[in-house]
Parts: C-alpha cells; sequence; structure tokens
C-alpha cells in the first residue's frame, strides 16, 4: 500500500510538475521577447501594469517567470520600482487560470489533448528540420511549434491531476494520513505552512494547489485545509523571486521584498476569515470540493489585489520641491 501511493504521488507530481514547466517554457519562448518590450511600454500606472501582470501570467502559465522578468527589467534600469508594484499583483490573479481550468474536470480529455499538442509539435518538425512535410507559411510555424508543445505541457499537467485523483481512496485508508488531516482541520496554519513549503521547494504555487483539488476531489482533503494550503502557496512562490533578486540591484531587492509583503500580508489578513472565503467559493461550486479550492484562490487574489492596488499609487507620487525664496 505505501510503495503504491508513494509511486502514485511521484508519477502524477512529476506529470503535473513537468507539464507546467513545459508549457511554461513553450509560452515563454513564443511571448517572451514581446512580453519584455511590451512590459517596459505598458506600466504607466498601476492599474495598467496589473493588466499587464494578470495577462502574461495567464499566457505563460507561471506567476514566478513575470516576477523574475519583472525583477530583471527594474535591475536593468528599463522600468523603476514604482511601476512594478501593479504587476506583481496581476500576477497572483493571473495565476488563477491554471487552477479555473483544472476545476472543470478538463483532465478526462488529457489523453487526446496530449495526442493533439504532439501531432502540432511533430508537424514543424517534419516540415522543417526534416523536409518531410511541405514548409509551413511563416506565419504559422511559431503557433504550431510552441502552441502544440504548450498543450501537449497542459495536456500532461491534466494527466497528472487525473493521476493525483486515485491516491486519495488509498490515503483515506492510512490511519496516519487521517490523523494528519485531523490535525490540519483542527488548526489551518499547518496547511497553511505546509503549502507554503511544499511551494517552495517545487517553485510552483499551481502545482501544489492542484495537488490539494486532486485530494479533495476524492475527500481525502477538506476543502478548508485546501483554503489554508492557498494561502501558504501564495506564501512560499515568493522564493524563487528572493532567490533571484539577491545578485541584483536594489530596485530588484525591492521587488522581491514588496512580493513578499503584498503576499504574506495577504495571507495574514484573509486567514482568520478561511471558512468565510470557504463559503464563498462554495457558493459558486456547491458540490464541487476542487473547484472550491480553485475559486477560493481567485477571490483571495482579486480581494488582495483590490485592497493593495490603490496603495501602489502612493509609490508614484514625487514628493514637492521645495520653494526657495529670493530675499
Amino acid at each position: 500500500m505505501v510503495l503504491t501511493l508513494a509511486a502514485l504521488s511521484l508519477v502524477g507530481m512529476t506529470l503535473l510538475l513537468g507539464g507546467m514547466k513545459i508549457m511554461e517554457a513553450a509560452l515563454k519562448e513564443w511571448a517572451g521577447s514581446r512580453l519584455s518590450a511590451a512590459v517596459g511600454r505598458l506600466t504607466s500606472t498601476p492599474l495598467r501594469g496589473f493588466a499587464l501582470g494578470t495577462v502574461a501570467s495567464a499566457l505563460l502559465q507561471s506567476s514566478t517567470a513575470v516576477t523574475v522578468l519583472t525583477i530583471g527589467l527594474v535591475n536593468a534600469g528599463v522600468m523603476p520600482f514604482a511601476r512594478s508594484l501593479g504587476i506583481i499583483l496581476g500576477t497572483n490573479v493571473g495565476t488563477c487560470l491554471t487552477t479555473e481550468l483544472m476545476s472543470l474536470q478538463l483532465h478526462r480529455y488529457g489523453l487526446p489533448l496530449l495526442a493533439a499538442g504532439f501531432a502540432l509539435w511533430l508537424w514543424t518538425a517534419l516540415a522543417d528540420e526534416l523536409a518531410v512535410l511541405p514548409k509551413l507559411p511563416g506565419g504559422l510555424h511559431a503557433p504550431f511549434r510552441y502552441g502544440g508543445a504548450a498543450l501537449a505541457g497542459f495536456a500532461l499537467l491534466l494527466v497528472g491531476f487525473a493521476v493525483l485523483r486515485t491516491i486519495g481512496p488509498l490515503l483515506q485508508q492510512e490511519g496516519a494520513f487521517q490523523r494528519l488531516m485531523t490535525v490540519a482541520e483542527q488548526q489551518p496554519v499547518w496547511g497553511l505552512l505546509g503549502g507554503a513549503a511544499l511551494t517552495a521547494l517545487v517553485h510552483s504555487g499551481s502545482a501544489v494547489i492542484g495537488i490539494a483539488m486532486g485530494l479533495a476531489s476524492t475527500d481525502a482533503l477538506s476543502p478548508l485545509t485546501g483554503v489554508a494550503v492557498v494561502l501558504g502557496a501564495n506564501v512560499g512562490t515568493c522564493v524563487t523571486g528572493l532567490i533571484v533578486s539577491l545578485g541584483g540591484s536594489r530596485g530588484g531587492k525591492l521587488v522581491a521584498f514588496a512580493q513578499i509583503g503584498l503576499n504574506v500580508g495577504g495571507a495574514l489578513l484573509f486567514y482568520p476569515f478561511m471558512r468565510e472565503l470557504l463559503a464563498g467559493a462554495a457558493y459558486l461550486a456547491p458540490a464541487d470540493p476542487a473547484a472550491q479550492i480553485a475559486h477560493a484562490q481567485t477571490i483571495f487574489n482579486l480581494a488582495c489585489s483590490a485592497i493593495a492596488l490603490p496603495l501602489a499609487y502612493l509609490r508614484l507620487r514625487k514628493p514637492s520641491r521645495p520653494v526657495y525664496r529670493s530675499r
């Protein structure tokens, strides 16, 4: 039983995390250079930065990638620190797209989507590198190659999610796991700390939340503990940005510290209201624990951004210059 659980957990996590990284790499290769240019132009106000951060994180399927890019632009002097705050808030909202898609039960179509994505990628390889098929028009090469790879990565993520769903009934038969879940239910702080630690370890909050959703869908994890994991994942996702900023400029470090302040502050603010947060999510998906966790993440990040976004405008206010009167 233990070996079976360990094997299924390893396979599920590997597929989930590997699919996410493939999707992230493909989309970053496809849109990365254009994204860098757009970030420099479209951040004149925190609201525009928020919109850009949301869209960029949703497209790249990685808030970490956008945060690291933002730190790099601030380090390079392309963008001042004050303009980065809106982007950081947007990344938290954009990253919800992955878990919301997972809540739609798309894992049933994981294998067909994997075949479709691989077929698109293989078509470009046969047409260009191997010259077996006629060359594709220039405008179709990048969408077919990187879009196919991204679709295949998303499909692997869904297959991994499906595998993780199978371990729920097995975990429910383990007394030690049940005792652990009882403690986490009574003291949600352990779920928060566990979500933060695991996210810092695998560098993907979406993957950790996906694991919680898979367990919750089979009643192996309570939705309340899943919400605690969501709060912890938001905290743990700051670790990568902090590490990247250590060798950079003061502005880059400020971006990382701002992300820590925003995410930790949000987790502390909403921790006492997790049951209310879950109630709001349950209203949207009454009979689906996995969807409740995904909706709780979206509500939490939208609320935190709505609270913090006005504060970002304070950083853009320039201090008034002293007026010197001639004698």
